[in-house]
């Protein structure tokens, strides 16, 4: 029997809530498939560092390299200033186990009310392949003549052809796998940018050459954003730097039916990968019960499919999708129809 060793980040608010029911539906799914998972939980997060001034060290963050996997329920509490877990943790993880890439399915399911008109699960399926260790998440920059009226802040986009060239290569075999439209969209700013996004615009045409099968084209962030929207079927896969793949991610959560169903992968292909519904703690409603638990579930699934359980991946986000068109009445806090718990039973009772 395959054993897959997992660290458990639940985090804050209602992060151990709607890890507790992803856990759930990776049992059921270990248990038909014939594998085991191997969880140890830590407690990073916001009570932690109000309790002991510790995000995560050094010796911490090494630790976690022994592992197959992370999965990370959500951070963020309200007695803790914004920046410091996001910095400490979630940022140093990314940027300290090189997950260079960030996955982001935008898929509508059967069921999920969408704010576009007349567009169906036929019409919102693509995938956004994010660089996720550089541009300006890196931190640089300085302030000149602060606090005074000529004031200047500077902010550096730092990118490497190493860093943008093992995206987009990623990106072009994650379309090539994915074996759908087989089509490519970078998404820039290359009539603005034109140092960062020059070298966007060189390394994917030099990498298409070695890729005759897929089909590549390009769109500016606000024309991506505006097809997002409009015709959100041109897609396929999408691949962006860092700071416009986390904007247009969370339209895209938007069009596939909000936070409770968007899940999200930070990945590095040759070592430790963190799975994590993108949506925040919500604070507001921690151990109420109603919080939706599918996009922690549904990031299970993508933990599985990385870890090479396709099989019990398709079963969970099958498992998903009839929940979502035969059981919820919503996807919203509180208005499911069902608990938070009683969500993840429903799922799991699919498997």
């Amino acid at each position: 029997m395959k054993n897959y060793k997992i660290a458990v980040i639940a985090g804050d608010g209602t992060g151990p809530e709607v890890t507790a029911e992803a856990l759930k539906v990776l049992e059921a799914a270990s248990k038909k498939n014939n594998f085991r998972l191997d969880l140890t939980s830590f407690d990073y997060g916001g009570e932690r560092y109000l309790k002991t001034g510790k995000v995560l060290t050094d010796r911490e963050l090494a630790g976690l390299k022994k592992f197959g996997a992370i999965l990370l329920g959500a951070v963020g509490h309200p007695d803790v200033r914004p920046g410091i877990l996001e910095k400490g943790l979630l940022l140093k993880i990314r940027f300290g186990l090189e997950q260079y890439i960030n996955l982001r399915p935008v898929k509508l399911y059967p069921g999920v009310w969408t704010p576009l008109r007349d567009k169906g699960p036929d019409d919102i399926d693509f995938v956004v392949v994010r660089e996720n260790n550089e541009g300006l998440y890196v931190g640089e920059g300085k302030f000149i003549h602060k606090g005074k009226k000529n004031e200047v802040a500077l902010q550096v986009s730092r990118n490497t052809r190493k860093g943008v060239e093992r995206c987009v290569r990623y990106a072009f075999e994650a379309t090539r796998r994915r074996n759908k439209r087989k089509k490519l969209t970078l998404c820039g700013k290359t009539n603005v940018l034109t140092y960062a996004h020059d070298l966007w615009w060189r390394v994917f045409n030099e990498v298409a050459k070695e890729y005759k099968d897929i089909q590549t084209d390009y769109a500016h962030v606000d024309a991506t954003c505006m097809w997002m929207v409009k015709n959100p079927e041109w897609f396929d896969v999408i691949v962006t730097d860092n700071m416009f793949g986390d904007i247009i991610t969370d339209l895209g959560a938007m069009i596939q039916g909000g936070m409770g169903i968007a899940a999200g992968g930070n990945l590095n292909p040759k070592g430790v990968s963190m799975f994590e519904p993108i949506g925040g703690s919500a604070p507001k409603y921690t151990g109420k019960n109603v919080i939706n638990p599918l996009a922690a579930i549904c990031a299970g699934a993508m933990l599985l499919d990385h870890l090479g359980e396709t099989l019990a991946a398709s079963q969970i986000e099958k498992a998903v999708m009839d929940v979502t068109q035969n059981k919820l009445k919503s996807l919203a806090a509180g208005k499911m129809g069902y608990g938070t718990k009683e969500v993840g039973d429903l799922v799991a009772e699919r498997i």
